[in-house]
């Protein structure tokens, strides 16, 4: 038995807003979309074009508050080809929340507060 990911799930209060970052940030674009027949939800799946690996962003009808997300432990992590590069657009988005430059990395934070953490490619 072998197990493989399929996707991670976050959920958004802005959708259109969510995916105008996550493209800008990231690159990130959609690859499906599934509506709830009631509209009560909305399920975007991004993709990178390179990987099978989806985030999958979910949008709520009747929610309107902020999510609770903790101490924000969880995290997702990207490689990037051009690490010099990826902190230019990043600092220009005014999204980066935390660098730790003794291990060469840097989170971003997203509209609803997720932190992504950016790697360069080693």
């Amino acid at each position: 038995m072998k197990f493989t990911f399929a996707h991670n799930n976050i959920n958004v209060l802005d959708l259109e807003r969510s995916l105008k970052f996550y493209k800008e940030a990231l690159g990130l674009v959609e690859v499906r979309r599934k509506e709830a027949s009631d509209g009560s939800f909305i399920l975007v799946f991004l993709g990178d074009g390179v990987t099978s690996h989806n985030l999958e962003l979910t949008w709520l009808k009747d929610w309107e508050r902020p999510y609770d997300l903790g101490d924000n432990e969880f995290h997702l992590a990207f490689t990037v080809d051009d690490y010099e590069a990826a902190h230019e657009l990043h600092s220009k988005m005014g999204c980066i929340c935390y660098e730790n430059n003794a291990m060469g990395i840097y989170f971003i934070e997203d509209p609803d507060g997720y932190w992504l953490e950016i790697i360069p490619k080693r």
